[in-house]
């Protein structure tokens, strides 16, 4: 399986070569290897609802208390862990094969850990509700490859406050794959390529993207609980080196109104160890895939209003899944439950022998999101749904009577609708278990406060106007 964006391109050095993380015995034996590379303390992370990193520094000395109780937390400190003040504490329990170093923090190392209350796992924790879903897989012998395309805006404020791209040269109308606006963000991006690199992670290919100050860096893919371990710890390493040159790295879905925004692409497939379960070279259709990615699709698109309040988690998601156009000429974001052939103004595209989701954004919760892709993929399997004929014109242009025609359902076109549809889609609130009503009481109060909010677009248009 190649889940390469584009193709089977080899997988390249950039910049350092690969780092290795070693497969762990025992905490005695990560201690020897965290002293010989110089390193003192140890991140004991895990995210919150939010999917934010949350961490503790612990001294290397204390390794083996991060494997055995876990570092201690108040639970009522943590967005949607689900603990009043009156409650336990909460647990972060490490996972030593997460281990690995901070490459841009020298001497700190960081590993992955997942919440436990009174020595049990804790299903609000984010890792914990993933890997239940992905039990139904392993109970199959399936295993779900992910491969994350973060999409990110490199920004700066002005001498007056104003946020705008970091480099002021990079104006061009239409910039994707501008050869200009990738050279001269070459500190940064090259300084992030190289920690995740030495860390283990296969960065393959860097590029600009379609807004101003957009950029994506693409690394290899892996199951689905590692690729999102990868994605919270790129977040961290791409937050903190621009900080540290004194820029903003941003995955706000839509930083700029009339630009692209900045989408969070979740390439799938299904192996059972041998082969790629997603791939069908005899597929009528040309697509190349299998009868079951055919039914994991239906799934997604059946639940795709509730995917997408996870997907797309915050008021400002729905100014990127709008129906239209930007100043480039597309947002290159979904706007419609539909699927195609290598067709990017849908919902999930088809590049061949994978399929690709197009829905997420750079805020979400990985973990969530991928457990309700779970859950959703595999109600399509066992009820064995068809997505249908697949759309392989440019939906962007098309007539909302010609989508109806077509049987094409438009996204929820804000916060408040994708929650209700995710409130009314039992199956997928089942499968994240009590998060979901922790996500849904979060999420409304947000959509609430935005709601009361007076802004500036308001005061100019109707401060006066009467």
């Amino acid at each position: 399986m190649n889940l390469n964006d584009g193709g089977n391109a080899p997988l390249t050095e950039f910049g350092t070569e690969l780092g290795t993380v070693p497969r762990f015995e025992s905490a005695q034996d990560a201690q020897s290897w965290l002293a010989q590379q110089g390193v003192k303390y140890v991140l004991a992370q895990f995210v919150d609802i939010h999917g934010v990193a949350k961490a503790k520094s612990v001294p290397v000395a204390h390794l083996n208390s991060i494997l055995t109780a876990g570092a201690g937390f108040a639970g009522f400190a943590i967005w949607g862990v689900g603990i009043e003040p009156n409650g336990p504490d909460f647990m972060a329990v490490g996972d030593l094969s997460t281990l690995t170093t901070v490459p841009w923090q020298r001497g700190t190392a960081r590993i992955v850990c997942e919440g436990h209350v009174k020595g049990e796992p804790w299903a609000y924790d984010a890792r914990v509700t993933l890997k239940k879903q992905i039990t139904r897989l392993t109970d199959r012998k399936w295993t779900l490859f992910t491969g994350l395309e973060p999409e990110f805006s490199l920004l700066k404020r002005s001498v007056t406050g104003v946020i705008e791209p970091c480099d002021a040269s990079d104006t061009l109308a239409k910039p994707c794959y501008d050869y200009k606006g990738l050279s001269r963000t070459r500190a940064f991006l090259e300084k992030l390529t190289e920690s995740m690199r030495a860390a283990g992670i296969d960065v393959y290919q860097i590029d600009h993207e379609d807004a101003n100050g957009q950029f994506e860096i693409n690394y290899t893919y892996t199951d689905c609980l590692t690729s999102c371990d990868h994605f919270v710890f790129f977040k961290m390493a791409a937050s903190e080196i621009a900080n540290e040159m004194g820029l903003i790295c941003s995955f706000m879905p839509k930083p700029f109104a009339n630009r692209p925004g900045n989408g969070m692409h979740m390439h799938m497939s299904i192996g059972d160890g041998e082969s790629n379960l997603f791939s069908d070279k005899s597929d009528p259709s040309g697509m190349g895939l299998s009868k079951l990615a055919y039914q994991f699709t239906a799934g997604l698109l059946a639940h795709a209003p509730a995917l997408t309040a996870l997907c797309n988690p915050t008021v400002n998601s729905y100014k990127r899944l709008v129906v239209g156009r930007s100043l480039t000429g597309a947002t290159w974001a979904p706007a419609y439950i539909s699927y195609g052939d290598n067709n990017r103004s849908t919902m999930v595209r088809v590049p061949g022998e994978r399929i690709e989701l197009r829905l997420p954004d750079g805020a979400c919760n990985p973990y969530l999101a991928t457990a309700a892709v779970i859950a959703a993929g595999l109600d399509g399997v066992d009820r064995e749904l068809s997505p249908g004929a697949p759309a392989n014109e440019n939906l962007y242009d098309w007539s909302p009577a010609k989508l109806r025609e077509h049987g094409i359902g438009v996204l929820p076109q804000n916060l408040e609708h994708a929650l209700d549809a995710l409130e009314s889609d039992r199956l997928i609130c089942d499968a994240l278990g009590p998060v979901a009503d922790e996500f849904l009481k979060l999420k409304r109060m947000e959509w609430l406060e935005y709601m009361r909010h007076v802004s500036d677009w308001e005061m100019k248009s109707y401060l006066e106007f009467f």
